[in-house]
């Protein structure tokens, strides 16, 4: 019979179509069968060659001598749940437990209710669903002559231990982080907010590697409509493996040509738990610490979470200044060279001397010592990122002085313009979010170009159109520059300004939700589009 079944399973082997269910399937069937060692043939061709997949058959005494098999997943199911709660439970049932005799099915359940020590057990019937959940380190139990199959929690793999994470720290406030586990991550946000309003729902995504996308989010708080858009974006994604969250940004994002980011990404689940109080989805792929948020605004890439664990004073205080860090860091060179090729007539005679004192000797026009300064400076940067810790900071540090230094004596660029790059990369730095500094890189080459082609008009023009290009942005169809472009006065109490969290009554106007009220008794009424409150 087996070899018989072994033809037929070949011959029906479709290995385009992608699905386990789809590929392995024996004359229509996709379920399991009361005929037990045929079960166990289906999964044993499916996992041909797969030396990590355990088949422990074994004989229950029941009313009757049972034929039994454990299916795992070595190295991703808990041996003390193998062991002690399920071995121990089916090697210890006599018969006299067993009095009278009993169909297979209801043997199954009484195992499923009664015998078997497991917190989580399903019953199922499916053979895709069997497969995925073997994959996932579920422990799969069948019994002789039932068509139906027990789905054991036991999984339990080693994962890295909780702490900081090195992107996103703060000096006041919750040391732990986003691990690669998704259970983990989902629990550390359960532990900062408890409430039964706070839903999870998982789908999964990439045909070979069916990684689970958990979608997290407050029911009453986050809009229905914003949710049915989530959804619907994830289910597009068409890809066979997805291995982290930046894989699925460029599925759901409005712009994917823009530089702006439209996903905010973080490691701290204390960000995240603040977010969805303010009525957004966070995505959570398992796999990975980086947890993805929608929709985004751009004032969120320049809060952080100990903006809220300081007086107010000093939160604003830090706001302005990553405001500035902002201005300063796509301007500062292309203004220099500005002013040094076309606008000398606006630079105190005093600076003007020092400048072209200092750029005696140097070959090269402004605009191109410019763009060779920004090549050495994103060189030194990739290098002390891709090393290892220890030595990345050596080369960050080292590199950067002695390039500079170097260039200055072979008069490859003048004093003055390596302390203007230095300042301009130090001001990236001020920036929170990491993602963000890639859109900083990007538009600092560009306002050189437009500086060194057509001076201060060209940084004007370039200044002018990301404002247009921002004004444009949606994300998840909300605006980009909420709070600011549609202007509303009360939504300015959490972008630029941070004002005492006892003023903060509702919740941002972005997005659109029904329960604005942050406090007990808070006016809930909105502005008009005017901005009158």
């Amino acid at each position: 019979m087996f070899k018989n079944f072994l033809k037929r399973a070949k011959a029906r082997f479709q290995p385009d179509k992608g699905l386990i269910a789809d590929t392995y399937v024996v004359e229509g069937e996709s379920s399991l069968t009361h005929d037990f060692r045929d079960n166990i043939c289906r999964l044993q061709i499916i996992f041909k060659d797969c030396s990590d997949i355990v088949f422990r058959e074994f004989e229950i005494q029941m009313d009757k001598q049972v034929s039994a098999v454990l299916i795992y997943l070595d190295g991703m199911v808990d041996r003390v749940t193998l062991h002690n709660h399920v071995m121990r439970s089916l090697m210890g049932i006599s018969k006299k437990d067993y009095p009278q005799e009993l169909s297979p099915l209801h043997r199954l359940n009484r195992l499923k209710n009664i015998d078997i020590m497991v917190g989580e057990i399903k019953e199922e019937q499916d053979m895709y669903t069997l497969v995925n959940n073997i994959l996932s380190g579920e422990i799969i139990f069948m019994l002789d002559d039932c068509d139906h199959a027990l789905i054991l929690n036991g999984r339990g793999w080693q994962a890295r231990a909780i702490n900081e994470p090195d992107t996103e720290t703060v000096v006041r406030g919750p040391k732990e982080g986003f691990v690669e586990t998704l259970r983990s991550n989902t629990t550390l946000i359960r532990r900062k907010i408890k409430d039964p309003n706070l839903k999870l729902k998982v789908v999964q995504g990439g045909k070979k590697t069916n990684t689970d996308i958990a979608i997290m989010y407050v029911q009453g708080i986050c809009p229905e409509d914003l949710i049915e858009e989530v959804e619907k974006r994830l289910k597009t994604i068409n890809l066979d493996g997805v291995f982290e969250s930046g894989y699925i940004e460029e599925f759901i994002e409005d712009n994917p040509y823009s530089p702006f980011p439209q996903v905010q990404i973080t490691e701290r689940p204390d960000k995240v738990a603040g977010n969805l109080l303010e009525g957004k989805i966070a995505i959570i792929v398992d796999g990975t610490p980086v947890v993805s948020i929608v929709p985004a605004t751009l004032a969120q890439f320049y809060q952080s979470p100990e903006d809220y664990y300081e007086r107010t004073i000093f939160g604003t205080a830090v706001r302005i200044i990553r405001l500035l860090s902002f201005i300063t860091s796509v301007t500062a060179t292309s203004l220099y060279v500005a002013l040094v090729s076309f606008h000398q007539h606006l630079i105190p005679g005093e600076i003007v001397l020092s400048v072209a004192e200092t750029r005696v000797g140097v070959p090269f026009p402004t605009l191109l010592e410019a763009v060779f300064m920004e090549i050495v400076l994103e060189l030194v940067r990739e290098a002390s990122i891709r090393l290892p810790g220890s030595i990345g900071q050596t080369i960050g540090i080292v590199g950067a002085l002695v390039i500079g230094q170097s260039a200055v004596e072979a008069k490859l660029a003048s004093p003055i313009l390596v302390i203007i790059v230095a300042i301009s990369a130090i001001s990236s730095y001020v920036i929170p979010h990491f993602s963000t500094s890639y859109s900083l890189r990007f538009m600092r080459f560009m306002m050189i170009g437009a500086a060194g082609t057509f001076g201060a008009y060209g940084i004007a023009i370039v200044w002018i159109g990301l404002l247009i290009h921002l004004c444009t942005l949606e994300s998840f169809g909300q605006p980009y520059l909420a709070g600011v472009a549609p202007f509303r006065w009360t939504d300015l109490k959490d972008t630029i300004f941070r004002v005492p969290l006892w003023m903060m009554g509702t919740r941002p106007t972005v997005p659109d939700m029904k329960d604005i009220d942050r406090m007990l008794g808070a006016k809930g009424d909105r502005e008009d589009d005017n901005g009158e409150g």
